[in-house]
């Protein structure tokens, strides 16, 4: 695994993912996440980008970059469902206004087919925004909801918490799912109209109005109230004479009939479509203005945790002490500095076993690590100063326990090339054949390349 941070441009993608990463810790405890601080020191930066660069480490490691992908070709899906949800609603409400034109449609019926739904649901996006500051409404959580069930990743499940968290930061969630409710209510209303169109293009329709308790001059101030700015367009409004005549259901006015399907439409795309596409528009800008000022929160508690492990006091504050006559130096081999281009390095030898080898010029020794403080120290040095080849010796006659191999994991990624070498056994003694293949596959399992000769020539010259 490089020590580069996932190639992930997103900037929102990043945020999402440490906040993911939080989650799961404050859930399921603290990770294993010795590494992922060593590799995020290494790289150096403030504070939000180590914490930010231990959480794409971790989220690499643990898949959860991989259930972000899965995820999102979850919300795509989710996303297709709705909006096919959405054109067949449009197409619906155009067919139950208009009917199959045997009968006489009733103008306001039909407008109240076309625009009732919609209008109601723009009320209550309206008075959701205004009480609650949820613009999200039903479609959007049941757009959250199909987009985690259609991932099938049970990895996933921290993301979409993750996620509003993120949002909530800049309260842009209500931007970003108002975004998503308008944009199907538009195509919605676009699917009806163009279902509108087709219907009043192949089939011929009389329009009347009816009332039991309301006069006619009701219905001609009403109607000429709504066509005042479908006119400004261009959209035809029935005039007096028209408006009257349609009363009855046997009127002789064939000119009134073109009137009314131009009004009907000019009313559904003014008072149906144009709202929904300004607001749209409106929830666009304000997602892309916050979603540009989103930033770490580093006064959450978990974070501010990670600020002693991330940038320790010693680095914080710089050097405070004059420096003693001699510092202690711990035996662990060669201190490396960059410069070397190839290093050997021990893990848990025995004490009679005679190391190090005799080493050709240009290979660094960096000893036997026994001990969890030489391992931190050397694994520290390596991250700064990854060497071109690494080569990591074993005694086969130890077991392969799960801490020696996740120690060799760790060492080989700081390495462009790593070998392991399974030392021979002393010369009175045998090696297990068993606990030698118990090395083998574990090595095959962790993708290294192994020998049970001394790898010198590769250490020098880079190939055998």
């Amino acid at each position: 695994m490089s020590a580069s941070l996932p190639p992930l441009s997103n900037p929102l993608d990043r945020l999402w993912l440490t906040e993911a990463v939080r989650l799961r810790e404050e859930h399921a405890g603290p990770l294993d996440d010795d590494e992922a601080n060593r590799q995020a020191r290494a790289q150096g930066g403030e504070l939000a980008e180590l914490i930010e660069f231990r959480a794409l480490w971790l989220a690499r490691r643990g898949g959860l970059i991989d259930a972000l992908r899965h995820w999102r070709q979850g919300a795509r899906l989710a996303g297709f469902a709705l909006v096919l949800l959405a054109l067949l609603t449009g197409a619906g409400l155009a067919l139950a206004a208009l009917g199959d034109g045997v009968q006489p449609v009733n103008v306001f019926w039909a407008l109240g087919s076309l625009l009732g739904l919609n209008l109601l649901t723009l009320l209550g996006w309206l008075l959701g925004f205004v009480l609650a500051g949820d613009s999200g409404g039903a479609l959007g959580r049941l757009w959250l909801w199909l987009s985690e069930k259609l991932a099938r990743d049970a990895r996933a499940m921290q993301l979409a918490p993750a996620l509003l968290v993120v949002l909530e930061q800049r309260r842009i969630g209500r931007w970003l799912l108002g975004m998503g409710v308008h944009g199907l209510w538009l195509l919605a209303m676009v699917s009806a109209l163009l279902t509108l169109l087709a219907l009043l293009a192949t089939r011929r329709y009389g329009f009347v109005w009816e009332t039991t308790i309301l006069g006619e001059g009701t219905f001609i101030n009403l109607t000429q109230a709504l066509g005042m700015l479908p006119s400004l367009l261009g959209f035809s409004v029935p005039d007096i004479d028209q408006i009257r005549a349609s009363g009855t259901l046997n009127n002789g006015f064939e000119s009134a009939r073109q009137s009314w399907a131009g009004w009907l439409v000019g009313v559904s795309l003014i008072y149906g479509l144009l709202p929904r596409l300004l607001l749209a528009l409106f929830c666009l800008w304000r997602w892309r203005r916050g979603r540009a000022l989103l930033r770490l929160d580093l006064q959450l508690p978990a974070y501010r945790l990670l600020r002693e492990r991330l940038q320790p006091p010693s680095e914080r504050l710089g050097i405070s002490d004059a420096a003693p006559e001699q510092l202690y130096s711990p035996s662990i081999g060669t201190h490396l500095d960059g410069s070397e281009g190839a290093v050997l390095v021990a893990i848990e030898l025995d004490p009679s076993h005679p190391w190090p080898p005799k080493l050709p010029t240009g290979i660094a020794d960096a000893g036997v690590l026994d001990d969890r403080e030489q391992r931190r120290r050397l694994l520290e040095q390596l991250t700064r100063f990854p060497p071109q080849r690494l080569a990591i010796a074993c005694d086969p006659r130890r077991s392969p326990d799960r801490g020696t191999l996740a120690l060799i994991g760790e060492l080989s990624r700081c390495a462009a090339e790593s070998r392991v070498w399974l030392l021979q056994a002393p010369a009175d003694e045998a090696l297990d054949s068993h606990r030698l293949q118990d090395w083998k596959q574990a090595l095959d399992s962790l993708g290294l390349p192994y020998y049970c000769s001394a790898p010198l020539n590769w250490l020098e010259s880079g190939h055998d």
